[in-house]
């Protein structure tokens, strides 16, 4: 194993100390709980927080400023934050609209979080609520979906709604709607290498790819030969837009995300393939992004994400922003 760390004990601290330093009129940084958020925090507004393990980076520290998140609690690697580290972000950053929790869904990250917003309400009296993210087509039971990618579109239109100074139903409930709408899907190269580990978390043939992987190094839900990036669109896009019932004339917002380890190049050759399958069915695309949003550590790969739109999402995701991985859109 090679990588640029000095122990692996101490690689999610100086992860964010490297952050806030580079980056200092964004972000601050409490090194107890692992918390970044807003260099400068308004009062008037709800609160939104989210995070998990570390090793996705740029989330979810990159998504922290105006008009998206303002707090992200970072766990270990692939580690969901504990249940101290989530009340003391809720209990630091609260305002009297409220705080408003996004979870992707794993257990561990479900149970924390909801323990962690029971506690606040309880001792503290504060207004918590949360919505569960599950964009991962690739699971056929819904209550079991992984939140992957989809989750940057629920910070960006959920944080705009709640920079208008709505209230906390109103940003829960946009947020649920952006829930409703998306859908990802992904597929890996190879492994990534966990840096406590060292070595690979699978492995995977020279002319194999795993279909439907997840975003924490686990194995996809099923292997199958190396295809080309056309047919690596048209696999993603049939069944991201069968499950989202995505049809002619209507408008999408597309992720083309990187985990990790795949070159800018090969990430816009995939993108230039997937619009082109979207062009075929008539369904527009409104905006893109193409790059590393969510990641795997190392991996190799990629995922496509669509939001379906309408007036409402348009606007808000068209609202300005000032993060780290998300400036003007």
């Amino acid at each position: 194993m090679k990588k640029i760390l000095n122990n692996t004990e101490n690689l999610v601290k100086e992860m964010c100390n490297g952050m806030v330093k580079a980056h200092g009129n964004l972000l601050d940084y409490d090194e107890k709980y692992n918390l970044l958020s807003r260099k400068v925090k308004k009062t008037d507004k709800v609160v939104l927080i989210s995070g998990g393990g570390s090793g996705h980076e740029p989330a979810h520290g990159g998504f922290v400023g105006k008009g998206m998140l303002d707090c992200a609690v970072c766990g270990e690697v692939f580690a969901s934050p504990s249940v101290m580290q989530i009340y003391n972000a809720i209990k630091h950053n609260a305002t009297e609209k409220g705080v408003l929790l996004i979870v992707k869904n794993y257990s561990g990250d479900v149970m924390n979080f909801d323990n962690a917003a029971d506690l606040a309400i309880d001792e503290d009296d504060l207004n918590v609520d949360s919505v569960y993210v599950n964009d991962d087509v690739a699971i056929a039971n819904e209550i079991d979906r992984r939140g992957v990618a989809g989750t940057i579109f629920v910070h960006k239109i959920a944080g705009a709604k709640a920079e208008e100074g709505a209230s906390l139903e109103e940003v829960k409930a946009v947020a649920e709607k952006v829930i409703k709408n998306v859908r990802s899907m992904g597929i890996a190269l190879n492994s990534c290498t966990v840096p406590a580990r060292g070595k690979p978390t699978f492995d995977l043939e020279e002319e194999n790819i795993e279909v439907g992987v997840g975003i924490h190094g686990e194995a996809g839900v099923k292997r199958e030969k190396l295809m080309s990036s056309k047919e690596l669109a048209i696999k993603l896009t049939d069944n991201i837009i069968k499950d989202l019932d995505l049809k002619s004339n209507e408008e999408c917002a597309l992720i083309v995300n990187g985990f990790g380890a795949t070159p800018l190049q090969e990430l816009y050759v995939l993108a230039n393939d997937t619009i082109d399958c979207l062009d075929q069915k008539n369904i527009k695309v409104f905006k893109s992004l193409v790059g590393d949003y969510m990641t795997s550590i190392d991996m190799a790969g990629a995922s496509i994400t669509l939001l379906k739109l309408d007036d409402e999402l348009k606007q808000l995701l068209c609202a300005t922003s000032d993060t780290l991985a998300w400036k003007e859109f």
